[in-house]
């Protein structure tokens, strides 16, 4: 089933005839007089925009989950000054290239490639050899190039990954220059490799879903174990490996948040805020983005920040 309408281009009255699209979210409701109806949310690589079927009949709702691809035919109208399709019907699609829902980076993927590979051209040895082996050579660095950063909550698209760790290492060398003591190289390697496992934590077959790896191992610890495996295949610096290790377990702060350890070294305090001050930045920035509304204020609460956003002047 080729890719038809985008989602972008869809306009109130407009007719959809077995449209596909990703179904992105679905949340089940009951109508006062009981009957059973959808609420989704439907996406393609242009944008999202949400959906609501009514009376939709067992054999749909059985199998309606997040992650499918599916035709949709219905109508589209304007609700509360967004966007809505009114679905009349919804199958699941067959035979379909999942690449043409899933939204990307709006960088292109070669210019950060090339980005990647300048800054750790740049980094001083041994660091420079490790972080080439792990990121750009092989089966883990084609995949870290490609995922998404999360699931939702920032940078969650193709290629979300690189563009968040990129983001990071620029703040890093600024970070760098205003705070005295700080190990560049030390903190940039922390960086680039502070979310690699996350080129396992995710499948893209079914939308961004969490693989089996990511379910039962964790980003963190599948970074820790690619790191470990890589740095033995190069005789690394026990000393200089294990300040790298602690980046990688302490970078999300607290143990409350998933770190095995609290951040213990000052590029290890860095590298945690400059994470939570990228992915919050980013979080705020996707949730305007997609946002069906046109007004000053999104018309959805941020699942982020638990309120509505003002959006920037010029956005």
């Amino acid at each position: 089933m080729g890719k038809g309408m985008s989602i972008i281009d869809l306009r109130p009255g407009v007719e959809l005839l077995r449209e596909p699209f990703l179904l992105h979210d679905v949340v089940r409701r009951q109508a006062k007089d009981g009957r059973p109806f959808l609420l989704a949310t439907l996406r393609d690589r242009s944008g999202q925009i949400a959906g609501v079927y009514w009376d939709v009949p067992l054999a749909v709702d059985v199998w309606a989950r997040p992650g499918l691809a599916v035709a949709v035919s219905g109508r589209v109208n304007l609700y509360k000054d967004a966007l809505q399709v009114n679905i009349s019907a919804l199958e699941r699609a067959g035979d379909v290239d999942m690449t043409a829902f899933l939204p990307a980076s709006q960088r292109p993927l070669e210019t950060m490639r090339a980005e990647l590979r300048a800054t750790i051209e740049g980094l001083a040895e041994p660091w420079r050899e490790l972080l080439a082996r792990l990121l750009l050579e092989g089966e883990v660095a084609e995949r870290f190039a490609t995922a998404p950063a999360a699931r939702g909550m920032h940078h969650a698209y193709i290629g979300g990954l690189l563009e968040h760790t990129l983001s990071m290492a620029a703040v890093a060398r600024l970070l760098a220059g205003h705070y005295p003591y700080v190990n560049l190289d030390l903190l940039l390697a922390g960086v680039l490799l502070h979310d690699a496992g996350k080129a396992d934590a995710y499948a893209l077959d079914e939308g961004f879903d969490h693989s089996d790896d990511g379910r039962l191992v964790g980003h963190i610890i599948r970074g820790a174990l690619l790191i470990e495996r890589a740095a033995a295949e190069l005789d690394f610096p026990a000393g200089m490996l294990q300040e790298l290790q602690h980046l990688i377990a302490s970078h999300h702060g607290t143990q409350e948040w998933g770190s095995p350890v609290v951040p213990r070294t000052l590029e290890a305090v860095l590298l945690h805020q400059i994470d939570l001050l990228d992915s919050r930045v980013g979080g705020y920035l996707d949730h305007v983005r997609n946002d069906p509304g046109a007004g000053r204020w999104t018309n959805r609460r941020s699942e982020m920040f638990g309120t509505e956003l003002q959006r920037p002047r010029g956005m």
